[in-house]
């Protein structure tokens, strides 16, 4: 059994390989799972049974490094703020109710007003084509 602290420095280091290196998450779960073959307290293989079952069924979701080479974010930040900013700075303030269909066009018209260059498109597209509300 490896001390803490080479644990700590192992985990280190596979997180540096998952954010920098292709086809890293199989890598780990192949190692993850060679672990299982050493003698074990049944507790510490439950975890790593759980962690290998983790990695098995979100590989296709694990390319960071792919995704970091095309400024894909791969943290919850960028979402979590838009949605703080997006939905809830304008649908949940007290007392408001929204109809799906009123909440739907409110939330089109934030997003392009917060996004770069995407207001000013609609609108040109608008005094291109004109207005109409059938898709």
């Amino acid at each position: 059994m490896r001390k803490k602290s080479e644990r700590e420095e192992w985990i280190r280091k596979q997180c540096h390989t998952l954010k920098h290196e292709s086809d890293a998450a199989e890598k780990i779960c192949l190692e993850m799972s060679g672990f299982l073959k050493n003698r074990l307290p049944e507790e510490k293989k439950d975890k790593i049974e759980s962690a290998v079952t983790c990695f098995e069924n979100n590989l296709h979701r694990m390319e960071y490094a792919k995704n970091a080479g095309k400024n894909i974010p791969t943290g919850s930040d960028v979402t979590e703020a838009a949605c703080k900013v997006i939905v809830k700075q304008r649908l949940c303030c007290s007392g408001m109710k929204w109809k799906d269909d009123g909440a739907s066009v409110v939330l089109t018209l934030r997003c392009l007003s917060h996004s770069d260059g995407r207001w000013e498109q609609f609108w040109n597209k608008i005094d291109r084509h004109g207005f109409s509300l059938a898709a």
